[in-house]
């Protein structure tokens, strides 16, 4: 089983129930997947979050591992945002997610491979 970072996109397909996620999320979760999310997706998530989701957000934050901001995630978003942030317009949020996948060996499933042109960054694609 794959070791998975939730890009915040992804992470707003599920809560807002929409397939595949929906159904990918719950077979991986059955087979005991690792999956995982940063504090930069709650901020993001939260952000943009309806009311009738709060519940949902907060039973989801509880249900996936969180993979801390360390210094060394810090550091590797700081070499990103140098090399990509005027050729590619990579955002600190996309940096710091892209560090911690990078950081902790996981995959990034995100919406938005355009947001992560790191070359180490290994990507899980959703099985059709």
């Amino acid at each position: 089983m794959p070791k998975i970072l939730l890009d915040s996109d992804v992470i707003i397909e599920w809560l807002r129930g929409h397939s595949p996620f929906t159904q990918q999320m719950v077979q991986l979760i059955e087979a005991h997947g690792d999956l995982c999310w940063t504090p930069v997706s709650i901020a993001e998530i939260l952000a943009g979050s309806r009311k009738s989701e709060d519940e949902a957000i907060a039973d989801l934050f509880l249900l996936l591992e969180a993979l801390p901001l360390t210094t060394d995630v810090g550091r590797k978003a700081g070499e990103y945002l140098k090399s990509y942030a005027k050729s590619h317009g990579v955002e600190l949020g996309d940096a710091l997610i892209a560090a911690s996948a990078s950081s902790s060996g996981r995959q990034l499933w995100t919406l938005n491979k355009k947001h992560y042109p790191m070359k180490e960054i290994r990507f899980f694609s959703c099985p059709p």
